[in-house]
């Protein structure tokens, strides 16, 4: 003890167990040797011993709101100690009268020290601090009643030391608790000594019931392996009852919470969708009745930030900023965190602690302040599959302080850690059903083609050869003309949107060609101003001098098409829609998704690179209501639409196209600023660009609108 702590607690602890020591060595010499001086000097001892106790117990607690006034208990032991010891050292030490008083005084002075030290247990704001005192208080009197089967050979009455052993534990058990202020380990280590004891006593009380009520001392080694075998048939079924009794009954509240805990881990086991997993987690937590509030974070698509998925018994805030809790992010990569801990230590509470300690848990509260009221809790982070942090459950408990122990908050991690378990088994089945879909899509566009591309080439076949008889005729009608291009441009268009399907079951780069951006983007919005309502206005914001982008250009004018159209029928036919483009450096993810498809093997091998690393983005912004961010979720879903005719494949088919040129798409909405749709595309190698073909004809590109407004995509 003295060894590990130097405290006045340790020096009392230490006199106390040097006196028990003495008090036995004595008692034993008194019994041997048969001298007075033993007899005398075990009288003494044993009027020394609760002047030991009771200044110890209270060393143990302080009363905080007692500070300030001196204990009367420790005087008045000190003022009736005085004369026992004259007595005990006086001719009358064996009276009777002097025997039955200092039994009485160290019985009574234990006892009344015990009371004292759980009354201040049950005034202490730490439920960890209320623990371990009644844990204490309680082997304490266990070893204090029989420890009066040893004071009783006073009175000429001898017993088996069952006390002596006992207060061996009540030693052992007070010394881990003065070593381990906040019951770190002690439940684990003292819960299994009692068990220990407890299966010790039971197998003596076996053994002597068979070695006297049913053998003789000559066949006692046949009565003790017949014991033997009692005890070895019984030992796991009575192990298993005396641990959880002891544990339900010396720590209640943990026990409860280990069954909470693993109740709520076997239902995460068969969590598939993470709104489920969350009201499991809030719910099994609430009934536990150790956790008075608990928030729930779940790191978005776009890892800048950590939305709020489920809350109950605080405020929380709806989003937090990866960058603005990167400290406790830092720390949650280790393990979990206390956050009122990590108070105490910048104020330097803590014993042992270094000015360097102090400073590092600084910035860590100062990024726990965007936390609200769960400011003070602890934090367990939720780990995806390659350790990163991708969630974090805020626990608490403001009825007390201190309200989890270090054993507490590991238990309560392995929840965080089952959580981590259930999302990645979420994101498998959400990609198994994704790939079902997707599947499924392909089935469906193969055998639209199959139906429906064999009457179009009929009908298409018919309607040319109409047209070259009513050239050869001279038909008098004017309109039947007319008629037979509509035919023909309707067909064209039939054709187009059934090979969306296809693009989008078996996506392919088309024929991709160093491309003017800036030149695509007029030609799109001359086809799209031509068709415009009244009331909405397409305004130009080009950059002069871009370079070129590999793409095929009839595609990049369909996703331009699909964006603007989406822009116009969100703003309801008002508004204005800003068509910009721009160059710039390419962002660090960027060139990692790059990276990416370079790894993947069926990526094409004519995708765009640029020398220079620079890209070009292209953004369409309008001025409508915007979108919330859960649609926005899942905007490139394919068939996720909300409009009552759309099918649900624009976005997702201008994604594929986008993505397949080596770009991407971002979309941002801020509240009452309109929806910013941009294209990011890589500059391409200067190579010359090819004369336009007939199939980029302005005709061509207005029956291609024509085809994308018929598929409204939610978009802004």
């Amino acid at each position: 003890m003295l060894l590990r702590g130097r405290r006045s607690v340790h020096w009392l602890f230490a006199a106390f167990a040097t006196c028990v020591a003495l008090w036995y060595t004595s008692q034993s010499l008194a019994d041997l040797v048969k001298a007075t001086i033993y007899v005398r000097g075990t009288g003494v001892l044993t009027v020394l011993l609760p002047q030991f106790a009771l200044r110890l117990f209270e060393s143990i607690l302080p009363d905080e709101a007692q500070a300030k006034k001196r204990s009367t208990l420790p005087r008045l032991a000190f003022i009736v100690g005085i004369p026992l010891i004259a007595l005990v050292l006086s001719p009358y030490h064996e009276a009777p009268l002097t025997l039955g008083a200092v039994y009485f005084y160290v019985f009574g002075l234990l006892a009344a020290a015990l009371i004292n030290l759980w009354k201040r247990g049950q005034r202490s704001p730490s439920r960890a601090a209320r623990d371990r005192v009644r844990f204490l208080v309680a082997v304490g009197a266990l070893a204090t009643t029989f420890q009066l089967a040893d004071f009783l050979s006073f009175l000429g009455v001898y017993l088996p030391p069952i006390g002596a052993v006992l207060a061996v534990i009540f030693l052992f058990v007070l010394a881990e608790s003065l070593t381990r202020p906040r019951l770190a380990d002690l439940y684990e280590l003292s819960g299994r000594l009692l068990v220990a004891t407890a299966l010790a006593f039971a197998l003596a009380g076996i053994f002597y019931v068979f070695i006297t009520y049913i053998g003789r001392f000559g066949t006692m080694y046949l009565n003790a392996v017949l014991a033997a075998i009692v005890f070895l048939v019984l030992f796991e079924p009575l192990e298993q009852q005396v641990e959880s009794r002891i544990h339900q009954f010396f720590f209640r509240e943990r026990y409860d919470l280990d069954a909470s805990v693993s109740e709520l881990r076997r239902r995460l086991a068969h969590a598939l969708e993470t709104d489920e997993m969350v009201q499991i987690v809030l719910g099994g937590l609430e009934v536990s009745r150790r956790v008075t509030s608990c928030a729930v974070y779940l790191r978005d698509a776009d890892d800048a930030s950590f939305e709020l998925a489920g809350v109950f018994g605080g405020t929380a805030p709806e989003r937090l900023s990866v960058m603005a809790i990167r400290p406790i992010l830092d720390r949650l990569a280790t393990g979990p965190v206390s956050l009122e801990e990590a108070a105490l230590e910048a104020i330097g509470e803590r014993e042992g602690e270094r000015e360097g300690e102090r400073e590092e848990v600084r910035p860590l509260l100062t990024a726990a302040e965007v936390l609200g009221s769960f400011s003070s809790a602890v934090l367990l982070g939720v780990r995806g599959d390659a350790e990163q942090v991708i969630g974090v459950v805020c626990v608490a408990d403001e009825r007390v302080r201190d309200a989890f122990t270090p054993e507490e908050v590991t238990l309560l991690d392995t929840v965080a850690t089952q959580m981590g378990v259930a999302l990645a088994n979420t994101r498998l089945y959400a990609r198994m059903k994704e790939r079902d879909r997707l599947a499924a899509l392909g089935s469906l566009a193969a055998g639209l083609a199959h139906e429906v591309k064999n009457p179009l080439g009929a009908i298409k076949g018919a309607a040319q050869l109409l047209e070259e008889l009513s050239e050869a005729g001279h038909e008098d009608d004017p309109s039947s003309q007319e008629f037979i291009g509509i035919i023909i441009e309707e067909t064209n268009r039939l054709n187009r949107v059934v090979g969306s399907f296809l693009d989008y079951a078996r996506p392919h780069s088309g024929n991709p060609v160093p491309l003017d951006a800036n030149g695509a983007v007029r030609r799109t919005v001359q086809i799209v101003t031509s068709q415009q309502t009244e009331g909405v206005t397409i305004a130009l914001d080009l950059a002069p001098d871009l370079p070129r982008v590999k793409i095929d250009a009839e595609r990049l004018r369909q996703v331009l098409m699909n964006l603007i159209q989406n822009a116009i029928h969100a703003m309801n036919g008002r508004g204005t829609v800003t068509v910009s483009t721009s160059m710039r450096g390419p962002p660090r993810d960027h060139w990692k998704r790059r990276s990416t498809r370079d790894s993947d093997p069926g990526r094409d091998a004519s995708s765009p690179a640029s020398s220079s690393g620079e890209v070009v983005e292209i953004s369409v912004h309008d001025t409508g209501p915007g979108i919330s961010q859960k649609v926005i979720k899942n905007l490139f879903v394919p068939f996720f639409t909300t409009k009552e005719k759309g099918t649900g494949l624009g976005l997702a088919i201008s994604q594929s196209i986008v993505q397949n040129a080596g770009g991407s798409i971002q979309v941002s909405s801020p509240p009452g600023a309109g929806t910013k749709f941009v294209i990011t595309l890589p500059a391409a190698a200067d190579v010359a660009t090819p004369a336009p073909t007939e199939a980029h004809s302005s005709d061509a590109l207005a029956a291609a609108a024509q085809a994308e407004a018929a598929d409204p995509t939610p978009g802004a």
